[in-house]
């Protein structure tokens, strides 16, 4: 689902999962020549986590050996937002990584992100961020990106 706003020009997509209602928010926007997606997480098209971490009684991970399988629904998520503004991963020039495990995430994100950009150097400025908690107890890693779309250099500044 998509919204455009005449009065500020951005263009709003969804997922029409229950949580942008919750808290408010659309899962990208594109505001001129730039798309802005908002933290995606490893969730099918109803909403479902894919790949959700087993939790402790105290309700944190147990463990992150799902942190590959989150990070791959997790692009996959973007790579469909993207293509809603008919862009691609090649038109990311950032992308930040936050997750619960920094060294579970550097394991997993070269050969992952090698593979989403189908190539041995993805040509996007990367972060990769330790916090203390996502949105859901079960999810590992939240990745948000910034898109410029062809034939706009001056705005990658």
């Amino acid at each position: 689902m998509a919204n455009a706003t005449a009065a500020n020009s951005k263009e709003a997509v969804y997922f029409s999962v229950p949580w942008e209602d919750a808290y408010g928010y659309a899962q990208a926007i594109k505001a001129g020549d730039t798309i802005y997606i908002s933290g995606q997480l490893s969730h099918d098209e109803k909403g479902n986590l894919i790949a959700p971490a087993a939790l402790e009684p105290s309700g944190k991970p147990a463990n992150f050996s799902m942190m590959e399988h989150q990070m791959r629904a997790t692009y996959a998520n973007a790579v469909k937002l993207l293509a809603r503004f008919g862009a691609t991963l090649d038109n990311v020039v950032e992308e930040t990584l936050y997750v619960l495990d920094v060294d579970a995430a550097f394991a997993a994100a070269g050969k992952v992100r090698k593979d989403a950009y189908a190539t041995e150097r993805p040509q996007c400025a990367s972060n990769l961020i330790g916090v203390t908690r996502l949105a859901f107890p079960e999810q590992l890693i939240e990745i948000t990106f910034k898109a410029v779309l062809a034939g706009t250099e001056s705005s990658r500044s």
